[in-house]
């Protein structure tokens, strides 16, 4: 499907605010629906039914930061459509999130205060959508992160849609619903495994209405987490995971993978990733960032991933596996 420019506007962030950081996330695995350079980033969207393609460019800085916003889509789309839209964009990358408490508390911590320093203004960013980061979230489960590529780009190849917009062809997730008539054998024929039966129950749960996400954004956490845990498939992980990402929630952190477990151990005691720390003791050690300890993790984490991305480390390339 060809998309043609239908809108440019501009956006701004509530300063200070570090787009590529925001924007790009280098331990989210490639998942063929987005591309990246340094200042720009292309991201195919669905929205209200909608296939669009959206086009990101900073052109401010930290303190005064800028973003165009091009929009590419198959026709002309109404002005509360783009309205929409820009709010969820606004939601999902937390554009107007306020820093400064978090800066004023850590800003001299002697692990965290040099992160800031370094990533000042990154916000917790996710394009996804609560279904999509589902779809994920199971592709990701028990497996390498190789495998887990494999899986989704299956899953998406098929039944996503292929957009060309501003010279990039990118892949789009599909539709909730879209799979009511696809067979669970036929997921299994795309070698997902067992998690075939839970994806099709997760979009089930979304098509029929059993479960809406801007109505459990507005609930409180203890809710979220219950309705959360009700759907087929969806354990502690996937959850925290959600509570950050999707709803925001900056304070908790209750649950650490082994696959985490072992990087936390490295990064924060120096501990080899085959002996790890209990995990136990991690939570203990994040109790001291507070109401934001799970937004405190998440800076120090982004820094190792850049690291990587930027330099060989051995240990870290050992647990990825890509």
């Amino acid at each position: 499907m060809k998309l043609k420019k239908v809108k440019t506007t501009k956006l701004f962030p509530k300063p200070p605010f570090n787009f590529d950081a925001t924007f790009h996330k280098p331990d989210h695995f490639t998942s063929g629906d987005n591309y990246w350079e340094p200042g720009t980033r292309w991201q195919t969207w669905r929205h209200q039914g909608l296939t669009l393609g959206l086009k990101f460019s900073s052109i401010g800085s930290v303190e005064k930061p800028e973003i165009t916003l091009d929009i590419y889509a198959s026709n002309i789309l109404p002005a509360s459509l783009i309205g929409s839209l820009i709010d969820e964009i606004k939601y999902r990358y937390n554009l107007d999130l306020d820093l400064s408490d978090f800066y004023n508390q850590f800003g001299s911590d002697a692990i965290l205060g040099p992160i800031i320093e370094k990533w000042l203004g990154m916000r917790p960013g996710h394009p996804s959508s609560m279904y999509e980061y589902l779809i994920i979230g199971i592709v990701l489960q028990n497996a390498t992160v190789r495998r887990s590529i494999q899986m989704f780009r299956s899953l998406l190849e098929k039944y996503g849609n292929l957009l060309e917009f501003d010279g990039r062809s990118l892949w789009c997730f599909w539709q909730p619903g879209r799979l009511a008539n696809v067979s669970e054998q036929e997921l299994r024929d795309l070698k997902v495994g067992y998690r075939a039966k839970s994806i099709k129950k997760i979009d089930d749960s979304f098509s029929n209405g059993t479960i809406d996400e801007i109505v459990l954004r507005k609930k409180d956490r203890e809710t979220q987490m219950k309705e959360l845990l009700k759907l087929y498939g969806v354990g502690p992980a996937t959850v925290w995971y959600l509570l950050f990402d999707v709803f925001h929630h900056w304070d908790f952190f209750n649950h650490i993978s082994p696959w985490e477990q072992k990087i936390y151990s490295k990064v924060f005691f120096d501990r080899e990733p085959e002996d790890p720390v209990p995990v136990e003791k991690l939570l203990k050690h994040f109790e001291k960032y507070g109401q934001y300890k799970q937004l405190a993790v998440h800076y120090i984490w982004e820094d190792l991933w850049w690291k990587r991305k930027n330099e060989n480390i051995p240990w870290l390339e050992k647990l990825i596996r890509v």
